[in-house]
């Protein structure tokens, strides 16, 4: 058993990843935004050494970045580093957890090797701390693993992201309204991403993961699956709004992730949809 540094401990995939982890006889040491800024030199010569570190905390709102971009830069990229240097002070291992990066990939199922594409601030932070990490492997021997999930999804996501947006609309307005209906994404239960970080923790070499499905559905797939599970039929409407540089479809190679992890996800659509819509219906 280990004793684990979680960063971004409270947050959606946070918390369930501590109580995983506890679950499993580690012992974890939770570090939220209460206990300081992460960029902050000082908040990290507070904390207790420990053997590894799952480095989740980061800003994530797209389009607060091209607002912010100084703060993206501040939390993402100098909040990792200052996790590289705590790493190294303690002869620490490193699991980021990192992001999508891939744009308009050319080829799917995209996989590590895909080039790098960085439209917006808070891309460019998070492939910045990519290199941090990269550099920190190879200069100062810190073990490194990097993973880049694709969407995320799960109970007690915040309502404003897609998937919990449509289960609300069936659950309670009885009719669904997005902007886009085409998009596809490649939809990961957020219960296995959790397993996929627990058994990063054993990779002893600097390596980048994809961790995603292997499967894609568009905006309009995921509505009729959703309007199944409900047994509904409502109305269905789109205002047809293209975001700017709009990612049309995303699909993760996964067979690193299988190779290396020996992980697979284990939660289908259908049933990842079920759990969210019978937990949103209670409330």
């Amino acid at each position: 058993m280990y004793k684990i540094l979680v960063t971004g401990a409270n947050g959606f995939i946070g918390k369930l990843l501590c109580s995983s982890l506890k679950e499993q006889g580690h012992e974890v040491i939770e570090l939220t935004s209460k206990d300081g800024n992460i960029a902050l030199l000082q908040t990290w010569e507070l904390i207790e050494p420990t053997q590894i570190v799952i480095h989740l905390a980061a800003r994530t709102f797209v389009p607060e970045s091209w607002k912010k971009p100084d703060l993206f830069l501040e939390t993402n990229t100098l909040g990792t580093l200052r996790a590289l240097e705590y790493c190294k002070k303690n002869n620490a291992k490193m699991v980021y957890i990192s992001s999508y990066l891939y744009g308009n990939a050319d080829i799917l199922p995209i996989n590590e090797t895909a080039p790098i594409y960085t439209p917006n601030p808070y891309a460019l932070s998070k492939k910045t701390a990519e290199e941090y990490c990269r550099l920190y492997a190879a200069s100062y021997g810190v073990k490194t693993v990097i993973l880049r999930p694709f969407n995320i999804y799960g109970n007690n996501q915040n309502p404003s992201f897609l998937i919990p947006e449509i289960i609300d609309q069936v659950l309670h307005q009885k009719k669904v309204h997005v902007k886009d209906l085409e998009p596809k994404r490649d939809y990961l239960f957020i219960d296995d991403f959790i397993q996929a970080i627990i058994k990063a923790i054993t990779i002893e070499q600097f390596e980048i993961i994809n961790i995603g499905s292997g499967v894609s559905y568009s905006v309009k797939e995921i509505i009729d699956m959703v309007q199944q599970i409900c047994g509904t039929n409502y109305p269905v409407t789109s205002s047809a709004e293209k975001r700017t540089a709009e990612i049309m479809d995303t699909i993760a190679d996964i067979s690193k992730a299988d190779r290396l992890l020996h992980w697979k996800p284990m939660i289908n659509m259908q049933e990842g949809l079920s759990s969210i819509i019978k937990q949103l219906s209670k409330k």
